[in-house]
Formats: structure tokens, sequence, C-alpha cells
């Protein structure tokens, strides 16, 4: 297990903390990551529920679509995280919130079917079209 990490948004309204290894850890090129970023990408560290804690005030939660779940800071709009009512057993944080978000790089590229066209991928991670976890390259 790894000693713990802690995160949060912009204004530190929002806090979390999680213990555990990353089950996943990638760089995402999609639409709607896209959008609730307003970043041409956006990096998700994914680990087990039962490794991750809300320290204090728990984000607002925006579903975009059925079981689709977007967490965010009501005060300041940073999106901290993402839930998916299929993979309920998975809390999904952006690592750019976390304090040290060198401790989770990416090992994957996703969605780089839908990433926008003068956008670089990273040349030394894999690459997959679509996302899932268990999804092959």
């Amino acid at each position: 297990m790894n000693e713990a990490a802690e995160g949060g948004c912009l204004c530190g309204r929002i806090r979390y903390r999680v213990t555990g290894e990353a089950v996943a850890a990638t760089l995402c090129h999609c639409g709607d990551c896209r959008k609730a970023s307003g970043g041409t990408n956006i990096a998700w560290a994914v680990f087990d529920r039962g490794d991750f804690a809300w320290l204090g005030d728990e984000p607002e939660d925006y579903s975009s679509s059925p079981g689709i779940h977007w967490l965010f800071c009501k005060d300041c709009g940073s999106t901290v995280g993402y839930r998916r009512s299929e993979r309920p057993q998975h809390m999904d944080i952006t690592t750019g919130t976390l304090d040290e978000p060198d401790r989770y790089p990416p090992d994957v590229e996703i969605w780089v079917k839908d990433k926008i066209g003068w956008e670089p991928l990273h040349p030394d991670l894999p690459k997959r079209e679509k996302s899932s976890l268990n999804e092959p390259g």
C-alpha cells in the first residue's frame, strides 16, 4: 500500500486523501473530459473506493448522462473527480488536483480518436482509441 496522498480543489474547500495504489492512471482525450476541464485532455488516477476519503466538504455532483457523475467544487469550479455507476468500486481523481501529481503519472492515453488535431500525443505511452479499464489497446 502506498503512503497516503492528498489533494484538493483550487480554493481549498474540497480536500481528499487516497491511501492505496492507483488501479489505473490515464490521460484522456475524450470530448467530455475536455468540456469538464476546459483543457485539451485530462489526467486521471483511479483508486479503489475503500482507499479514498473526502476530508471535509464533498464536491457537487453533475450527472452529464445516466450513470456518469462529474465531481466539482461549487466555489471555484475545479473538477476533482468522476464516478460511473457501472464502476461503483472506483473513484477517479483528476491527477492535477493531487498535491503531488508526479506520484501517479499516466501509463496510457485513452480516447485518442477524439483528441484535438493539433494536440501532440506522448511518444512513450500506449494509445487506445476508446477507453475502459479492461479494454485491450
